[in-house]
């Protein structure tokens, strides 16, 4: 028979729902508000007993409320006393899946308490979980006593054999109100066996959205911290921020405190990370910088309106060895910055920032380090003409402040228009254009990091070039073996003739590379304050064969001739000289799961190689294989020397848990290794285990030794919805 019993409702409301409790925490529980939706339930006998207010459904008994469902042999409410019973076979089922098995249930005290013996549940999380018994008190609380739990499968082939790890405790409990599960006397085991005991253990409910505590420490041996231990504290403050507060503390006499705040606003977000401590004595090499240190770093960025947003980041350290040293982000410069930006339909763009740099590696100096105030860009893209043109206009401007050496100032607005047009044999006609006009002033130009022979002063200049370039793309089908394409290109490209500008400080073309990528650039250098003048042609020839599979090889080769030498390019960059280096790449994809690509330059006169860049790359279903080989001069500006080294490189996954990784560089010209990094790793439905290697052969400059922490060894295994673990070693 089927019934609609309104005088049970609290009954079956507060039955049902018990399971999101459980599934919500990791382990059975109970509470949570009841649905008002009606129950509605079925069984073969209901019964009423007038004289003792008993009412009994018998025979099969299913009950349901919404999605969730209970099911049992019997079950009985008694209106005198306002206990419920469930007996038999008692099952829960909830929507994300959860199921619950118990012997029996029975509910009192205005169904807040409770108690469930026989206890098994099968949780949404593929989680398992058993107790003896369970009890629930005021609603809020509940205990299980004697439980074993795992999100771990089973074996197929013997189900009664161990999982791979489950946590055991002599008694289990969940508040309901702070979302977090204690054990006492608790141990966890790996294959049965007992690996870790502890008298006390507390996590939040791997549901719940976010619980403050403490969460995993780390511990491990440095050679700056010695032996060393981390724990740290999540708060969560309120709905929309939180805290995490960390102390480490290490053998060598080093240790800190560090906090990191974040906040989300209806407009933006906002983070904190600051820390303060003291680094001890240690026998690594240092860059002297034992002592107390501190490191800040923020970032935050807020919406104005619609177009408009700004942002402010600030990040300063003591030390790169107390960034090391603490496992923070420890690059060799550190950048703050402070803007305001807009966007006007994708054809404008506003910027103005300030821009501060620290550079962390004492041992190359500060002073040199620029510090921008202000910095402002702003460009306009008006949409295509008539004839297909596109108009773009751009302004910027900024001022350069060193403590020691050149200080500058500049303000620059370009113009640029680019019309394509099509020859009716394929052919490509693009007609470029592009003025520029700057103006600065400078102070200390002799000095570093330009050492020019002016000292400084007002400076104007203006440039504009001219250029056409003729594309002809020829395709020629080749039955089964695919299709050819042969491309020859052609620029010309005038305008008038540019000194050495000398006088001119180059802040933003301090490097210049003469590859492939620019060849056709009006402008090689990559900033403004070097201006490419004279009268020019570049060519180059680009062929591919197009394989029916979808692969194909490609290649470009090509080379630029002027009319004069343009004194601004340095030594050795390729276009010193009227005539060019080579330049070219090469790209080979036969199929889908291998592919070379590679790009040189070559002496226009001995052919000699000045810059080698191939990359090679073959992976598939599983496994990746990279190889590589650099050779690339020094920096004209000596901002990094000549680079030869090879590298190689791949990750493998052996089956469906686990798989390794590595790589590693090796530098031909010292005759040492460069860097080497490697990985192992683990993972099922319950259990992550990953162990990392690196290690660096840079050396400090000054000392001739490695940099400290150049070794680093990470161990982490990560029980699934209870923690993970880390042990660091270098």
């Amino acid at each position: 028979m089927r019934v609609v019993l309104s005088r049970i409702l609290p009954l079956l409301c507060v039955l049902l729902a018990a399971a999101p409790a459980m599934a919500q925490s990791g382990l059975p529980g109970f509470g949570g508000p009841s649905s008002n939706e009606p129950v509605t339930f079925t069984a073969e006998d209901v019964s009423y007993d007038q004289n003792t207010g008993v009412v009994t459904a018998s025979g099969r008994v299913e009950a349901w409320q919404g999605m969730r469902v209970l099911r049992a042999d019997r079950f009985t409410y008694n209106r005198e006393t306002g206990v419920a019973t469930a007996d038999g076979n008692v099952v829960m089922i909830e929507p994300d899946g959860s199921v619950l098995f118990a012997e029996r249930a029975e509910l009192s005290g205005g169904m807040r308490d409770a108690t469930l013996e026989g206890l098994r549940g099968l949780l949404a999380s593929n989680a398992r979980v058993a107790a003896a018994g369970g009890r629930r008190t005021d609603g809020r609380i509940t205990d299980l006593s004697r439980v074993v739990y795992s999100p771990c499968n089973t074996c197929p082939e013997d189900p009664d054999r161990p999982p791979l790890w489950q946590l055991r405790a002599r008694i289990a409990s969940l508040h309901a109100d702070e979302q977090r599960v204690r054990y006492r006397d608790a141990a966890l085991e790996f294959g049965g066996l007992p690996l870790l005991w502890t008298p006390y253990l507390s996590h939040a409910a791997p549901g719940a959205p976010r619980v403050s505590g403490f969460l995993s420490p780390s511990f491990g041996l440095t050679k700056l911290l010695g032996a060393f231990w981390s724990q740290p504290y999540y708060w969560a403050i309120d709905d929309s921020s939180d805290a995490l507060l960390h102390a480490q503390i290490g053998t060598s006499e080093s240790g800190n405190l560090g906090l990191t705040y974040r906040r989300r606003f209806n407009s933006g977000a906002l983070s904190l990370d600051g820390s303060f401590g003291y680094l001890g004595s240690s026998d690594a090499k240092t860059d002297g910088n034992q002592g107390w240190g501190y490191h800040f770093f923020s970032n935050s960025l807020f919406a104005l309106d619609e177009n408009w947003r700004t942002g402010l980041a600030i990040n300063r350290a003591s030390s790169r060895d107390y960034l090391r040293a603490f496992r923070y982000n420890a690059p060799q410069t550190l950048t703050s910055t402070g803007f305001v930006e807009g966007f006007w339909g994708g054809q404008g763009y506003a910027r103005l920032d300030s821009r501060l740099y620290q550079n962390v590696l004492n041992t190359t100096g500060t002073s040199n380090i620029p510090f921008v105030l202000p910095y402002g860009y702003a460009e306009w893209a008006f949409r295509p003409d008539s004839w297909g043109g596109q108009l773009t206009l751009d302004s910027q401007a900024y001022s350069l402040f060193r403590r020691e050496g050149t200080d500058s100032r500049r303000i620059a607005t370009r113009a640029s228009y680019e019309l394509p047009l099509y020859g009716r044999f394929g052919e490509v006609y693009t007609i470029r254009g592009r003025a520029d006009l700057l103006a600065g002033s400078s102070e200390n130009l002799n000095q570093a990091p330009f050492f020019s022979p002016d000292t400084g002063g007002g400076w104007t200049m203006g440039n504009a070039r001219a250029a056409l370039d003729v594309r002809w793309p020829l395709m020629r089908p080749a039955g089964e073996w695919g299709s050819h394409i042969l491309e020859p290109r052609v620029q010309f490209v005038t305008g008038p003739a540019m000194g050495t500008q000398a006088n001119i400080p180059a802040e933003d073309s301090l490097n210049f590379d003469f590859t492939d990528a620019n060849l056709f650039e009006l402008n090689r250098f990559a900033g403004r304050d070097r201006q490419e003048g004279g009268t020019r042609m570049d060519a180059a020839l680009r062929g591919a064969w197009l394989f029916p599979n979808g692969g194909q090889l490609e290649g470009l080769f090509g080379q630029s001739w002027r009319t004069s030498v343009q004194d601004q390019f340095p030594v050795n960059s390729g276009l010193q000289g009227k005539t060019s280096d080579y330049v070219g790449r090469v790209r080979l994809a036969p199929v889908p799961w291998f592919e070379v690509l590679g790009r040189a330059r070559l002496d226009n006169e001995s052919w000699q190689p000045q810059l080698w860049d191939l990359s090679s790359t073959l992976f598939g279903t599983g496994y990746s294989v990279t190889a590589g080989y650099l050779f690339a001069p020094a920096a004209a500006n000596n901002s990094y020397p000549q680079r030869n080294e090879i590298g190689l490189g791949g990750s493998l996954r052996i089956n469906e848990n686990w798989r390794i990784g590595g790589f590693g560089r090796y530098d031909i010209q010292a005759g040492t290794p460069a860097s080497a990094f490697a990985s192992l790793v683990y993972e099922d439905e319950c259990l992550v285990f990953e162990a990392r290697y690196r290690r660096s052969w840079a050396e400090d400059p000054s000392t001739n030794q490695p940099y400290a922490g150049g070794t680093i060894l990470l161990l982490r295994v990560t029980l699934k919805t209870i923690g993970d673990f880390g042990i660091r070693a270098l």
